[in-house]
């Protein structure tokens, strides 16, 4: 990350997949940090503010005067459960993040990077996303992430803060026990030699992101002083058979699969433009095969978790 010596640094979500990966990059820089999380994180060298960040004192508590920087990656995810529920969506992921962002403009806190998603452009056709792309969101995750965009440029713009929305492609890496997206579907099914099920002929494709490239992401988001939307992905999209076979490669095991009738209104491709990041000296270093290997290391040692965020 370079060094943050004197950074006073708050990581919302910080217990949760991605703030697992990017809190130990910010202790080791030296940033002094604070996680603020429905649950008590598992790193010993960080403060820790539990609760939910939509109540004002908890807010308070997490963010004191003094505080330089917030890396806001608390938020609800599933897009199917958006859809299910849209207003709960709006009050996690739009209305805590305007609270955080008032919050910010006054104590004077200089930097606000925010965890969004390709989401908010919708369907593009095939395309390869960039940066231009049009706000056109399909689902209300997407809405409220797009939504979310939205009060970032309205403060960096009238405030001064370097208010950065990382749009991360699918991010996979340690610590995904908990997540029900495909990645840990597929070391679940590994492990338990259960059979995972692929919607329609498997070829639509994905950008996968390791954890250790999204930090890398974050660093270069940080440094440069970017603000505005910045893509964060591989740059290199792959099909799901193509990430059942490497799975299968790296596992040394068999990997049963099924397939089931695609669900509606499915992605055929997201592909997506890492140029805008590249030209601030980002670059992803963590192929599928390594990553994977990672992720799998992780499963087959530990017993099954409950799922959640």
């Amino acid at each position: 990350m370079g060094s943050l010596n004197g950074e006073r640094v708050v990581v919302t979500g910080g217990a949760g997949f991605i703030g697992t990966t990017i809190v130990p990059a910010l202790l080791a820089d030296g940033a002094d940090v604070t996680v603020a999380d429905l649950r008590v994180p598992t790193s010993p060298d960080v403060k820790a503010v539990v609760g939910d960040l939509r109540d004002p004192a908890v807010r308070r508590a997490a963010v004191p005067a003094g505080t330089t920087a917030i890396v806001h990656l608390a938020a609800l995810t599933s897009v199917l459960q958006s859809v299910r529920r849209p207003a709960g969506f709006r009050a996690v992921n739009v209305d805590m993040t305007a609270a955080l962002l008032e919050q910010a403009r006054e104590l004077d806190v200089s930097r606000f990077v925010f965890a969004s998603t390709n989401a908010v452009v919708g369907d593009a056709g095939g395309k390869v996303i960039d940066e231009q792309f049009p706000l056109r969101p399909l689902t209300p995750y997407g809405a409220t992430k797009a939504a979310a965009e939205m009060l970032l440029s309205a403060y960096a713009h009238s405030y001064g803060i370097q208010a950065c929305a990382l749009r991360l492609a699918n991010v996979y890496g340690p610590g995904m026990q908990r997540k029900d997206s495909f990645i840990p579907r597929l070391m679940r099914a590994t492990r338990e030699g259960a059979t995972v099920e692929i919607y329609g002929d498997g070829l639509q494709v994905r950008d996968l992101v390791h954890a250790d490239d999204v930090c890398r992401g974050l660093r270069v988001a940080w440094h440069s002083g970017c603000s505005g939307p910045l893509i964060v992905g591989s740059g290199h999209s792959v099909s799901v058979l193509e990430m059942v076979e490497t799975v299968r490669a790296v596992t040394g095991r068999p990997l049963r699969t099924r397939h089931v009738p695609s669900k509606e209104g499915e992605m055929r491709a997201v592909t997506v433009s890492i140029d805008a990041a590249r030209a601030l000296g980002y670059e992803p270093q963590i192929e599928l095969a390594e990553g994977l290997a990672s992720v799998w290391a992780e499963f087959a040692e530990q017993a099954p978790a409950p799922l959640g965020g």
